[in-house]
């Protein structure tokens, strides 16, 4: 059988398990940790950087690791509030404890490792995948901090020897509802020091970015298309312009892990730190602090969903050489 899907207890914790036999591919996803992909193997090998503890640890006390989703707002605000259809909405910690970034701002949403419910997972001599959901509308704590009453699905597919994130959402509020989400994926290439790899980042222009990482508004033409070795460098940037024809790669030793992003994912964070072996290229619907920007008009792109609309975009991972 060329793909399965399965449904698995690790260390007493459900997953989802997804293989693409014919090129040795196998998705392991946890439904009640963030509905992260925690693990991705290309003929055995680690291509996400996973946890270091047991599930059930994990589970317990979760921390970043395979594929994370940011929710209702990527990466960081440049305040405890922000602003959506000219209304300034204040964020309540007394309401939800959530994340803040070492500067004290917020950052990565409300939802990073909140369970979903798992909707139907199937396999057929074409693809393996599995379904997922997040009634955000449900949880009043959510709503408090986001009131946009809205539902998320994401379906993770593997096919041809590539893997498929498609995430839909609808929103059911009488209002637009803003969107800034994005998702957080570690990928590495083991057993290769990251000095030794070189990376290609199709983009157009930089954002430049104030020391809190707070995009300034300005932006800058950068051209990163050839092989750039990571070497001596650092990245944690914001890239607009993304050319959703082409990918995102890291390479070495004849080994790559490459990236699309659907056209409605038109931002890249890519994170590459100096000090441990793993590099992010993150789809993101709009640039870091979108709403904020918008409202100060530094940003034109930010992208809404209409009352009683929906909204849908895929990226894609490819392996190769492994």
């Amino acid at each position: 059988m060329t793909y399965a899907s399965q449904i698995l207890n690790v260390d007493s914790v459900e997953v989802v398990r997804l293989t693409d036999n014919d090129h040795r591919l196998e998705l392991s996803v946890c439904p009640s940790v963030g509905n992260i992909a925690y693990e991705m193997t290309a003929n055995g090998k680690q291509i996400l950087m996973k946890t270091a503890v047991k599930l059930d640890e994990w589970k317990a006390k979760p921390s970043q690791a395979g594929i994370p989703f940011l929710s209702p707002w990527a990466n960081r605000l440049d305040q405890h509030a922000y602003w959506a259809n000219g209304r300034k909405y204040l964020l309540n910690p007394e309401v939800i404890d959530y994340r803040k970034d070492g500067n004290g701002l917020p950052i990565h949403g409300l939802v990073l490792f909140a369970p979903w419910t798992v909707v139907g997972h199937s396999h057929t001599d074409q693809r393996a995948e599995v379904t997922s959901r997040l009634e955000f509308w449900r949880n009043p704590r959510w709503m408090a901090q986001f009131p946009f009453a809205h539902t998320i699905e994401m379906t993770y597919r593997l096919s041809g020897g590539v893997l498929e994130v498609r995430t839909s959402i609808e929103n059911h509020s009488t209002e637009p509802m803003p969107l800034s989400i994005g998702f957080h994926p570690w990928y590495q290439i083991p057993g290769v020091p990251r000095d030794r790899w070189t990376v290609h980042v199709p983009v157009k222009s930089q954002y430049l970015l104030a020391d809190s990482l707070i995009p300034t508004g300005e932006t800058k033409p950068v051209d990163l298309r050839e092989s750039t070795p990571l070497v001596g460098r650092q990245l944690d940037d914001v890239f607009g312009g993304v050319d959703s024809a082409e990918e995102f790669w890291v390479e070495a030793k004849g080994q790559r892990v490459s990236v699309r992003f659907g056209p409605k994912f038109p931002i890249a964070v890519v994170y590459a730190p100096q000090t441990r072996d793993v590099i992010c290229f993150e789809p993101m619907t709009g640039v870091t602090n979108a709403f904020n920007l918008a409202r100060a008009g530094t940003y034109k792109e930010l992208q809404s969903i209409p009352p009683s609309g929906n909204w849908a975009e895929s990226f894609w991972v490819r392996p190769s050489g492994f």
